[in-house]
């Protein structure tokens, strides 16, 4: 089985680069089997194709507008990601739509999506998340982490974190 763990979003933008975050999160505080791949996909759209296709699982991190209050967490599986994208609830909707409309055609689309996000709290220029996205951070990691788990995969916490490791 390869799992695609991929977070996107945009960095500058506050609480765009949730994804982004909690990947980061994920390779700086645990080790994963072979098995698993972890991508900060930032903004890029078909640029990821390659990354995606013919996937097992991937588990995408991102922000999502569904309309319900800010810091609200959704999960959505399998076909309710593509479904998603085409609602034109992520501010990704674009790329990432295209992106699945292709593999779709080809026949390269992963056997299995499971999607976690966010609804943002704001999309300003800022390098921070706000602190109501921040609080969700974890939680999101958790959710990554339970979902590995649920497909066989054990992550190792790091008996230091990796960014700690490598300063010192």
């Amino acid at each position: 089985m390869t799992i695609l763990v991929l977070g996107i979003g945009n960095i500058l933008l506050s609480d765009e680069g949730i994804g982004v975050r909690v990947v980061e999160a994920l390779e700086q505080g645990y080790s994963f089997t072979p098995e698993v791949d972890l991508v900060d996909g930032g903004t890029a759209g078909m640029e990821l194709l390659d990354s995606i296709a013919n996937r097992e699982q991937v588990i995408l991190i991102d922000a999502v507008n569904t309309g319900d209050a800010p810091g609200t967490l959704v999960t959505l599986r399998d076909d309710q990601v593509p479904a998603m994208f085409r609602q034109k609830i992520s501010p990704h909707q674009l790329g990432m739509s295209d992106l699945l409309a292709i593999m779709s055609l080809t026949g390269e689309m992963p056997r299995h999506f499971t999607l976690f996000g966010v609804v943002p709290v704001s999309m300003d220029t800022s390098l921070s998340l706000t602190p109501e996205i921040e609080a969700c951070r974890e939680q999101m990691v958790q959710s990554c982490l339970e979902e590995l788990s649920r497909l066989g995969v054990r992550a190792e916490p790091l008996s230091q974190p990796l960014l700690k490791r490598v300063v010192g």
